[in-house]
């Protein structure tokens, strides 16, 4: 990188802030959606968890590739075509008029961001110089991918309001515009210094593995944990995970050196930002729902109801990073996890009409503080401790990470959520003579057992007992799902006091790690 590209490198960190946030808005997007396509497109919860997972399936299995190939072949390039193919497939989502064809746009939306994301992260590191400054741009990107994360719902909720809900993908095709011709007027190329063949056995072994653990995750709930099919699938990968290791460090320039595993700021990082996503996805796939379905909100009101956990997270995300040079990222990103825990084990005390501008805004507000103080001080630890070579595959497990884990956040707390609901539906309208198939139906959602009381006549004296039933099976399980969470946040947050050291190890100190 020049000195001229050197001077512009906050222009430049804004033009990648650009392309995150179209990638990292489609995570979300969808939420505020689920209960119009559970209606029209006749979706199940199962169909719901995949309508959001769909698209983090190819995201987290081609991360590996999108990094490998944006170090050879040019990170700004690979960017570029990536991000042309995502407007397409937005298009074609945006076309969808079943779940097939809608799971079908979603997925390859998500292998076009696969491509994306890590360019953005490797351009960024290579762009800035001092490791002070890095930083502060490590918590403004990490912010900007909070706040789309957050602002997804409100920015669905208003198209879902007004429009379709395939309006909701044909808004990033204005977007794509923009990162396109910004791109190629700011942005210089990249590459990896050190040029190697393409590892493609070890591109095919470490896709595999983590395609055959993502799709366990998300089926697991459905197929049941024990099954034979995610059995088979948890087994695939573990083996995959051997072979791509035992290649990995056999190979003269992998397409990941595993060895960086052994330095705890990397590995350490890795695990914190997938626990950060792991209860922020599994959080926002029920309070959406929550705000909808229990509060009667539109989807728009919904959207907007999670406003402040934008702001929050614009606003103190840099500033953890900051935080973390100061007092080091052990304890920021530790008091982050304890922070984000209370707060999900506080909304494990709302009821159904607890007020918004009480109980509920300010359990978001701290879930949005402890999410601020994790992310920017861990993707710090783990591009910080990388070789130039390394950057790409770096910002693709960064990535991977995060994808991992919101895609297992929503799986399991959706599963938690489904184990509680389910059961709980049967026995509430069990008494109604309803057939084996009908209370099938009616378990499957919120909004398929409401369509289920629509058919009992609201004069009728158990009306109003069946109605309370429902609410309570949704709030039992919506308790169930934050306590599972703050657990996890809790736990993880304890490890990484232990295990995260307090400033970040670079690569010629992994062996003293």
């Amino acid at each position: 990188m020049t000195d001229a590209d050197h001077d512009r490198r906050w222009l430049i960190l804004g033009v990648l802030c650009v392309a995150v946030l179209l990638v990292a808005v489609d995570n979300t997007i969808v939420n505020v959606a689920l209960p119009t396509l559970s209606r029209q497109l006749h979706a199940t919860n199962s169909d719901l968890q995949w309508i959001v997972d769909g698209y983090s399936l190819p995201f987290a299995s081609l991360l590996l590739a999108g990094g490998g190939l944006s170090d050879r072949f040019g990170r700004k390039r690979v960017m570029q075509i990536a991000l042309l193919f995502f407007g397409i497939f937005s298009f074609l989502a945006a076309r969808s008029n079943n779940i097939s064809s809608l799971l079908t746009a979603r997925a390859l939306m998500g292998a076009a961001a696969a491509f994306i994301f890590p360019a953005t992260l490797s351009l960024l590191t290579t762009a800035f110089r001092n490791t002070t400054e890095r930083a502060k741009a490590f918590g403004i990107w990490g912010a900007t991918v909070g706040v789309a994360i957050a602002i997804g719902p409100i920015i669905g909720g208003e198209l879902i309001t007004h429009f379709w809900y395939g309006s909701i993908f044909l808004v990033n095709l204005p977007i794509v515009v923009i990162a396109l011709i910004a791109t190629q007027l700011v942005v210089p190329e990249s590459r990896s210094p050190k040029i190697r063949r393409f590892d493609v056995l070890g591109l095919a072994l470490g896709t595999g593995c983590v395609t055959a653990l993502v799709l366990a995750i998300i089926q697991g709930p459905d197929w049941s944990w024990t099954s034979s099919s995610t059995l088979v699938l948890f087994g695939a990968s573990a083996f995959l995970l051997v072979m791509f290791v035992r290649y990995e460090l056999r190979r003269e320039g992998p397409l990941l050196d595993v060895r960086v595993f052994r330095n705890r700021s990397f590995s350490a990082g890795a695990a914190s930002i997938a626990t950060s996503f792991f209860c922020l996805f599994g959080f926002i796939f029920l309070v959406t729902q929550y705000f909808q379905l229990i509060h009667g909100y539109s989807a728009l009101s919904a959207g907007v109801h999670t406003l402040p956990f934008a702001i929050v997270t614009m606003i103190f995300t840099p500033l953890g990073a900051v935080a973390a040079l100061r007092v080091g990222a052990r304890f920021v990103v530790s008091v982050g996890f304890i922070i984000m825990a209370a707060a999900l084990l506080w909304m494990t005390s709302i009821g159904p009409h607890a007020a918004y501008f009480g109980p509920v805004i300010e359990a978001m507000v701290l879930l949005a503080l402890g999410f601020s103080l994790i992310g920017a001080p861990s993707t710090a630890a783990i591009m910080g401790s990388l070789h130039p070579e390394q950057l790409g595959a770096g910002a693709a497990v960064n990535e991977t990470t995060r994808e991992m884990g919101g895609t297992l956040g929503v799986a399991v707390v959706g599963s938690v959520f489904s184990s509680v609901f389910a059961p709980q539906i049967r026995h509430a309208l069990l008494h109604l003579g309803l057939s084996s198939a009908q209370l099938k139906v009616a378990e499957g959602s919120m909004q398929a057992s409401r369509m289920v009381l629509a058919h009992v006549p609201s004069a009728s004296p158990i009306h109003a007992s069946l109605v309370n039933g429902v609410t309570t099976a949704f709030m039992d399980g919506f308790h169930r799902g934050c306590f599972v969470a703050g657990m996890v946040a809790l736990v993880v947050g304890v490890l990484v006091f232990s295990s995260l050291p307090r400033h970040v190890l670079r690569p010629d100190e992994m062996v003293h790690a």
